[in-house]
């Protein structure tokens, strides 16, 4: 926390004086107070970030080619490689709405019922019309609670505690992250209702369309309902404030949140690394917690009722367990969703928040643990049923490392201040044109990033200068306040470093996906064998017909092929 020359700077910058980040209530600052940010965003911010987005890119590669070979492994030893999905029944549902209108089977021969293709494109409409609400309802959320942040930033500001005071920022991203995490877990409960209703609106044929069609909906609706505001904070917050004395406010009346001294780093690590934490305890909860919750309401409501004798031991193992909680509606359905959409904040703003993983495999570490122990005790024991794959889990899990490859490559660019370091290293700083790049050189980097600008045009008393953070010439040049030279240079190098970052994580992506191949080697050796043992047995068997049929006829015959 202390190598780092840029925190140096923020830390020893006693006389360098901010300008005031809210409207009425902030006052004057000096840049040295958010010392201890600058130190934390170090941690998060560094010449290794780049490094740790690229092999978390590869790890999710390599996670899920090995998940193939693990995937063939067991469909081999379940038996499970010749069985297809049209082996599966009709959905009763399916059957009793289009029983009038049927069709051949192309594949049985047999007829079945048949939905018509505008019956089921009308259905699909409805859906992603439903689908596009829902969404709009979470980005309606997240516009709530940005401005709370706005009116709660003038609040906090002016708060009669000391320590309120001043780490207003702090206190302003604290509470609107807890109200946003209250939000996401109310919406969830409408977000499973509504996903419910839109897939029985669309009348799946099978029980696995059924699945994967309300699987796609629930991924969709968490997906966006927990990371939109995470989006938010990482390209969106400070982007458009404006600058001092030329403000852009909303509904013109609150002025727009501006990122920290330190940078917009620091608030999406707190934002992440509070609802990744709050909402990992929030489900082990609900997996555990609710149904011992449930099942020693129903033991006392049995006490109550005069059903229970005595002795607990009198009462048969099967009306135990009939006593326990079914499993849910949808089988392993939240399993998976919450495995799936951990995978995307282990991958998605890893660049970010680096102790996602570690968060992640401490969860799961508990977790095995807990559902063991609720399959076991608190579930009545599920029915099984057949499958040689995850379904749809797998394309969303493909789908969820291209976007990560896409998000850390502007979370680096955009959301960090590695590339406008790595352009004044290079291009206006001490070693300029030196072709080698070390802490010393990024020495007045950080009044290199910070602008002028003249106290007096606020009207507020103030006299003197101020400094706010930006690319612009200062009040007393010929275009004051215009954007500079190295704003234009930062900006085509963030640009330049996406597009390189995307293509090369992309290419080894694909080169590794391309060298490990979906099947293990003794694997395909023993399916191999198998084929070859039956070919064996046809071959024999034939022979001995054929040699049953000389020997009836009174031929000759000889072994072999005739």
């Amino acid at each position: 926390m202390d190598s780092s020359q840029v925190s140096k700077e923020i830390c020893e910058a006693n006389e360098t004086i901010m300008c005031p980040m809210c409207e009425r209530n902030c006052t004057l600052q000096k840049l040295n107070e958010s010392c201890i940010y600058a130190k934390v965003t170090h941690l998060f911010d560094n010449g290794g970030t780049v490094f740790f987005a690229i092999f978390m890119a590869i790890w999710a590669t390599v996670f899920l080619e090995f998940w193939k070979r693990r995937r063939a492994v067991l469909t081999y030893d379940w038996d499970l490689i010749d069985w297809e999905d049209e082996e599966e029944e009709l959905r009763p549902q399916f059957e009793a709405k289009y029983s009038q209108v049927e069709r051949v089977n192309p594949i049985t021969g047999k007829p079945e019922p048949f939905q018509p293709f505008p019956d089921k494109l009308s259905r699909l409409m409805v859906s992603v019309s439903g689908i596009f609400f829902m969404i709009s309802l979470v980005l309606t959320a997240v516009f709530a609670v940005v401005v709370y942040r706005l009116v709660a930033m003038e609040q906090f500001a002016s708060f009669k505690w000391y320590f309120i005071k001043k780490y207003w920022q702090f206190a302003t991203s604290g509470t609107g992250v807890c109200i946003n995490f209250m939000i996401i877990m109310s919406l969830n409960v409408v977000y499973e209702k509504v996903a419910y209703l839109l897939t029985d609106l669309e009348h799946p044929r099978t029980e696995s369309e059924w699945e994967n069609s309300f699987a796609l909906k629930m991924f969709l609706f968490q997906f966006v309902n927990l990371n939109s505001s995470i989006f938010y904070i990482a390209f969106f917050l400070g982007r458009f404030a404006g600058r001092p004395g030329k403000y852009n406010k909303l509904f013109n009346r609150w002025r727009l949140e501006e990122c920290h001294p330190s940078g917009c780093l620091i608030d999406l690590c707190l934002q992440m690394g509070v609802i990744m934490v709050l909402k990992q305890m929030w489900n082990n909860f609900m997996e555990l917690g609710y149904p011992l919750l449930q099942n020693w309401w129903s033991r006392r409501k049995m006490k109550r009722g005069g059903q229970l004798m005595e002795q607990k031991i009198s009462l048969p193992q099967w009306e135990k367990d009939w006593n326990l909680q079914p499993m849910n509606l949808h089988g392993l359905m939240d399993e998976y969703l919450e495995m799936v959409l951990q995978f995307g904040f282990t991958t998605i703003f890893v660049a970010a928040f680096p102790l996602a993983p570690l968060l992640a495999l401490l969860n799961n570490i508990i977790e095995i643990r807990l559902d063991a122990y609720k399959f076991v005790t608190q579930w009545r024991r599920p029915m099984p049923a057949r499958a040689t794959d995850i379904g749809i889990w797998y394309g969303i899990l493909e789908g969820i490392g291209v976007l990560a490859v896409i998000t850390n490559a502007f979370v680096i660019a955009i959301t960090s201040d590695y590339i406008p370091r790595f352009v004044y290293a290079y291009k206006y700083g001490p070693c300029t044109d030196q072709g080698y790049r070390q802490e010393k050189c990024l020495k007045g980097y950080v009044n290199s990033s910070l602008s002028v600008f003249d106290l007096s045009e606020l009207g507020m008393g103030y006299s003197g200068y101020c400094r706010y953070r930006d690319y612009r010439a200062p009040p007393w040049s010929s275009t004051p306040y215009e954007f500079t030279l190295q704003f234009w240079h930062v900006l085509a190098a963030r640009l330049a470093f996406i597009i390189v970052f995307e293509h090369l994580v992309f290419g080894i992506k694909s080169f590794i996906a391309y060298l490990i191949p979906d099947m293990p080697k003794d694997l395909c050796d023993r399916m191999r064998r198998e084929k070859y043992l039956v070919q064996e047995m046809m071959y024999e068997a034939e022979l001995e017909h054929l040699q049953r049929e000389r020997k009836k006829n009174g031929k000759q015959y000889h072994h072999e092929w005739p």
